[in-house]
């Protein structure tokens, strides 16, 4: 099987599971939604918070942070994914099938954008129909998804790397409290400047900082950082396609 091929083929099976399998379904629509809900809804007074300044609302200020939260946990969801199917044999019989095995790790990553995409059409659109605002006519909002696609590719990759070497489904708290952390550790409910003690400045060196305030800026019409946030999410997918890889290759010596 040639790389693409392979890489498709995976891609078509993971996409097919989670779209006919409610279990998988439900919870990715339904966790991102519950939070858009939870954080613009329930915490929208703090947008009435001295300091608190951004434009449009704490809705679509919460917005930048559920997309990217989503993208990554779409991410993560893949590799349990790939952790069921090694338990279960089918990834170790795709390893024998296909001498092109990088397009296994590829497949994957297609099938977790593809989840991505279904889960942040459905975020969007409730988020217009309660009358989210945006600047920039919303055009400056392609920027957003194209860093959440980044993220939902790095976090793939992440996950991938843990299921490959580990391959039991037991490997999931290791694949998702990494990102959680990373994730809450950024300016999740006020801007930076407003963070204080030692959670700002753990917020300051977050890479994911970066890419929630460019986000912001996006959602606002006003991109800012946006150098800083492709660089840093560019540079942890690169770090983690090595991880992935080497994952990959564990994975094939294990047979």
């Amino acid at each position: 099987m040639k790389r693409l091929a392979v890489a498709q083929a995976v891609a078509w099976r993971s996409l097919h599971n989670f779209l006919h399998n409610p279990s998988l379904l439900i919870p990715s629509l339904v966790f991102p939604l519950f939070f858009f809900t939870a954080f613009a809804g329930g915490l929208s007074g703090i947008s009435r918070a001295p300091g608190f300044q951004f434009p449009y609302g704490y809705t679509a200020f919460q917005f930048a942070f559920v997309v990217v939260q989503s993208a990554a946990f779409a991410g993560v969801f893949t590799g349990f994914g790939i952790a069921r199917d090694f338990e279960g044999g089918f990834a170790r019989r795709l390893l024998l099938a296909a001498p092109h095995r990088s397009g296994i790790v590829l497949g994957y990553a297609l099938a977790a954008l593809g989840r991505w995409l279904v889960t942040v059409s459905v975020l969007t659109g409730v988020a217009f129909a309660v009358r989210m605002r945006v600047g920039g006519h919303g055009v400056d909002l392609v920027g957003l998804y194209t860093l959440a696609i980044l993220v939902n590719f790095t976090a793939t990759l992440w996950a991938a790397g843990v299921a490959m070497r580990l391959r039991t489904m037991q490997a999931g708290p290791i694949m998702q409290m990494p990102v959680f952390l990373v994730l809450f550790f950024a300016p999740v409910y006020v801007p930076l400047a407003l963070l204080q003690g030692w959670i700002h400045a753990v917020a300051v060196a977050n890479p994911m900082t970066r890419v929630l305030e460019a986000g912001r800026g996006f959602v606002a019409g006003a991109p800012t950082e946006v150098l800083a946030a492709y660089g840093a999410i560019l540079a942890l997918g690169a770090l983690f396609t090595v991880w992935a890889v080497r994952g990959l290759r564990k994975a094939e010596a294990a047979g």
